[in-house]
């Protein structure tokens, strides 16, 4: 369905896009995830035509899209403001790109009824955008960019300015709508959870490029570098020595899962693999800050000897602060990074 080929972007000396190379297949539901500047935005207006290419290809359907613009390449385009009409109702906003494709009256009635009842907002037709709630908005705003059936459908940023309960609601609603309709689906977001709730696929995006790519799972259980772990939020990463089953950290001894290549690296231990026990067995800690996560406990631990340890607990598993602890580590939730940054492999699509 969709293909860039070193796909280049220059602001000045900075490059907004390196050579990345990417494919979304027929069906699929990719999430492009990272910081800001990381080059996510520019890679979706780029896609969408509202960006020239300074180097490579973007090809839908097998064909370029060389300059071919924003309005004749097929995609649909849903941003973070939604960028609805004030001066139409609903029906007006949701009609907008069938009126542009020359669709009838009865045609543009009839598809916009079906679209706000798979929305959610059946008889919805006549209602002032003014009065809709931002769900709602943003409702009408996905209404409006599926309304011409674009074979591509391109979200950016599509539930930001929600509250997180909504948001969360909203990002289950979209997974099984996309479903239902088998919609391509490319959209770009800061937000792991909701890059992780929706997509068939995540690509993590750094400097530019492309720093790992693969399912949900496999990104979150196999972060493919320092910089990865970091941005999904694990923080216990040190550097190690592997030889046989342990590798030796600033933390002392750690087991390693089986089969680990042995030398030089860094090393991550899940805040799940953090695990608590008698102060006179492990690593000797003090309990530092407790932070209330809705479903666990993020402790903060001050070991004797090594940086500070961040463990995962149930509320009623976390010991109060202050308290003296030893851990242990669970090799299961041990990942070797690997010595280098990804950074280097440049912006091609690396194996998950």
């Amino acid at each position: 369905m969709l293909r860039l080929d070193g796909a280049t972007v220059r602001f000045g000396a900075r490059a907004a896009l390196d050579a990345v190379d990417l494919a979304v297949a027929e069906h699929e539901i990719v999430c492009v995830l990272g910081p800001s500047g990381s080059g996510k935005s520019t890679l979706l207006r780029a896609v969408a035509g509202l960006q020239a290419l300074d180097g490579g290809r973007v090809l839908l359907g097998g064909a370029d899209q060389h300059g071919v613009p924003v309005h004749q390449r097929g995609v649909g385009l849903m941003f973070q403001d939604h960028q609805l009409f004030p001066q139409r109702d609903v029906a007006g906003n949701v009609a907008f790109g069938l009126r542009m494709h020359g669709a009838g009256r009865a045609e543009q009635a009839a598809r916009v009824g079906e679209l706000l009842d798979l929305v959610g907002l059946p008889g919805a037709e006549r209602r002032a955008v003014a009065e809709l709630s931002g769900g709602e908005q943003q409702r009408v705003a996905l209404a409006r960019a599926l309304a011409p059936r674009p074979r591509l459908l391109m979200l950016d940023e599509p539930l930001g300015q929600l509250d997180r309960g909504l948001r969360e609601r909203l990002v289950v609603e979209l997974r099984e709508l996309f479903g239902r309709l088998g919609t391509t689906v490319l959209a770009v977001t800061h937000d792991q959870g909701e890059a992780f709730a929706l997509a068939d696929r995540v690509v993590v995006m750094r400097d530019g490029r492309i720093a790992q790519t693969g399912t949900p799972l496999e990104v979150w259980q196999r972060p493919a570098s320092e910089f990865v772990a970091r941005f999904l939020g694990f923080d216990n990463v040190v550097p190690a020595t592997v030889t046989g089953d342990a590798a030796d950290t600033p933390w002392g001894k750690i087991p390693v899962p089986p089969g680990s290549a042995e030398g030089p690296g860094l090393l991550l231990v899940r805040p799940t693999g953090v695990r608590l026990v008698a102060p006179d067995e492990g690593l000797p800690c003090t309990v530092g800050t407790r932070t209330f996560r809705g479903h666990h406990v993020a402790v903060h631990l001050r070991p004797a000897e090594g940086p500070p340890l961040e463990a995962e607990l149930a509320l009623r598993d976390a010991p109060e602060e202050g308290t003296s602890v030893g851990v242990t580590f669970d090799a299961a939730e041990v990942v070797l990074l690997g010595e280098g940054d990804s950074e280097a492999e440049g912006g091609r699509e690396p194996a998950a």
